[in-house]
């Protein structure tokens, strides 16, 4: 659907002037969206999992650590598809309103792609450089979008996600370097082109949801704070949205479940192009692994 046809049809959640902005500015922050029951079954499950991670000794296919990681002090960036690991992730995204706020900006029909909870931990959490998602995971159209859960009150000093306004409509540069290799974020050269003085910066308290455009661009900064801060991170598309590259990271237990409405038979085309990844059905860690260049002979492999 054009954005166009979805703001024709009337809101379930949010306001008129906000689905306005999404589709203006390409990301959207609501505070304290969040109620604070579901705040705290999400909270309980992410130290759950954290717990988990004291018995990891590396990364793996669920836990992906940063590199100075310990039982005695887990320090982790990100768990993948947390939905496979704890129930009330999966819960949260089917049963509260996050799928309705979704139906406001992608159509009444409503799929689920992949998730993530991303940690940045208190002193030196990672940054994550300036990248656009959907050349990680091309889809037929650009409808997909990610929203982001703070679990915890977010300041500036924790690293919080940036976002370029307008940049959605901007051409996309290539996320390769000069030699071929996927880095998973923009070189140093494109980025200088970029007035990054505009960014937006979605500080907030706990219980607000970030929402952003498959081709917004955007990054976050080191976390030089003493607190954490955890980011419960979901990719939701439009029912006639598919996939034509391997999922780097699917869910075993929902696959392409709809959280809203009812599957598509046809897909919507984009005439748009879209670079594609290295395949990612030889594996995949994590956007930091990538960019922080730990897996680079893999990754040059996977091409």
């Amino acid at each position: 659907m054009t954005p166009e046809q979805i703001l024709s049809i009337p809101p379930r959640v949010l306001l008129q002037r906000q689905r306005e902005r999404y589709f203006e500015d390409g990301f959207l922050l609501l505070e304290r969206i969040v109620p604070d029951d579901w705040l705290a079954k999400l909270r309980a499950a992410t130290q759950d999992l954290v717990e988990r991670s004291r018995a990891v000794t590396k990364s793996d296919a669920v836990f992906d650590l940063e590199p100075d990681h310990t039982p005695q002090n887990p320090r982790l960036r990100r768990v993948s598809s947390p939905v496979d690991q704890h129930p009330a992730f999966w819960d949260y995204v089917a049963q509260s309103k996050i799928g309705d706020i979704v139906a406001d900006l992608v159509g009444p029909d409503v799929k689920y792609h992949q998730s993530k909870l991303n940690f940045k931990w208190a002193k030196g959490g990672e940054e994550v450089k300036w990248h656009y998602d959907i050349p990680f995971w091309p889809h037929t159209n650009y409808s997909p979008l990610t929203v982001g859960t703070y679990l915890y009150d977010c300041e500036m000093d924790q690293g919080p996600v940036g976002f370029v306004p307008g940049s959605h409509r901007w051409p996309m540069p290539s996320q390769y370097d000069a030699n071929g290799r996927w880095t998973g974020c923009l070189s140093e050269r494109d980025v200088a082109a970029i007035d990054l003085s505009k960014a937006k910066y979605m500080v907030g308290p706990a219980g607000s949801v970030t929402i952003h455009n498959c081709r917004t661009l955007h990054g976050s900064p080191v976390n030089t704070s003493d607190r954490g801060r955890p980011l419960l991170l979901y990719v939701l598309t439009s029912a006639d949205a598919f996939p034509y590259t391997p999922n780097p990271i699917p869910s075993a237990r929902y696959g392409a479940a709809m959280i809203r409405g009812t599957a598509a038979r046809y897909a919507q085309i984009d005439p748009q192009p879209c670079e594609v990844p290295p395949d990612w059905s030889h594996g995949y860690t994590s956007i930091f692994a990538l960019q922080q260049q730990e897996n680079a002979q893999a990754s040059a492999a996977m091409m």
